[in-house]
């Protein structure tokens, strides 16, 4: 890391300091924007920490069985509930059913809203990771029937 990226880093971090140091002590309200979204298909699920976890693994299930793959979406906490779907259904495919797996970082934006008129309206960007599982049966070929 060079200077300026040091820098750049460090005036970053006491940014995001300042701003919670400002929301902790009442002065602004945190209102989370949703995070932007991949276009959606019929074949993408995106996990969450609060819809039921059978549920989920139930309508991914049925989305393999249909079109022969899925495309699993966590980010943040997310992520272990991700990874657990794609495990049970690759377990519950009994070695028919493979898996790959790609990471990102996504940014997302939050809106500080003061709580008081003499304070104006402040914008915090911050990072998160998030995972992206493609659960599928591979096509099998003639040659490795026979």
């Amino acid at each position: 890391m060079d200077s300026k990226e040091l820098k750049t880093a460090k005036d970053d971090k006491k940014s995001r300091e300042y701003f919670k140091d400002l929301i902790d002590r009442e002065e602004y309200l945190l209102k989370k924007r949703l995070p932007p979204r991949l276009p959606t298909r019929k074949n993408d699920v995106y996990v969450s920490r609060k819809t039921n976890f059978e549920a989920q693994l139930n309508r991914c299930q049925k989305i393999l069985d249909v079109g022969n793959e899925v495309y699993i979406h966590g980010l943040g906490s997310a992520i272990n509930r991700a990874i657990n779907l794609a495990l049970q259904l690759k377990e519950r495919g009994v070695g028919s059913v493979e898996t790959s797996v790609h990471t990102s970082t996504v940014e997302l934006v939050d809106d500080l809203e003061p709580e008081n008129d003499c304070l104006e309206p402040e914008v915090l960007r911050r990072h998160s990771s998030a995972v992206h599982i493609r659960v599928y049966r591979p096509e099998v070929s003639e040659s490795t029937l026979s």
